[in-house]
């Protein structure tokens, strides 16, 4: 079974699981299916408005298809979300990111 399928079979027992819904987004960013990828992210936020890990990675993944306006606002979303979490570490992957924009 591949890893999508497995992934699927995870998230039809627990939809919420938060783990299986990056993983998923994961898998389809890494294929290149940006649609399918930003709408696993944005359902794992919704279900999980504090894993900041998805919003650099929608980010990233936004970015890989030259969509920065989109970029920024998941960036600058993810920033606040690790402040709240005090997630130093993302927060300063989060400005390097937005950073490069400036530039």
């Amino acid at each position: 079974m591949d890893k999508i399928a497995s992934l699927k079979e995870i998230l039809e027992q627990d939809a919420k699981n938060a783990f299986a819904r990056y993983g998923l987004a994961m898998e389809y960013a890494g294929r290149g299916e940006t649609e399918t990828a930003l709408k696993e992210f944005a359902q794992l936020l919704a279900d999980h408005p504090d894993y900041t890990a998805g919003y650099f990675m929608a980010a990233q993944t936004l970015a890989k298809v030259g969509r920065e306006a989109e970029a920024k606002q998941q960036l600058m979303a993810g920033m606040e979300c690790a402040r709240r979490t005090g997630n130093q570490h993302a927060l300063g992957e989060m400005q390097a990111m937005l950073e490069e924009y400036s530039r």
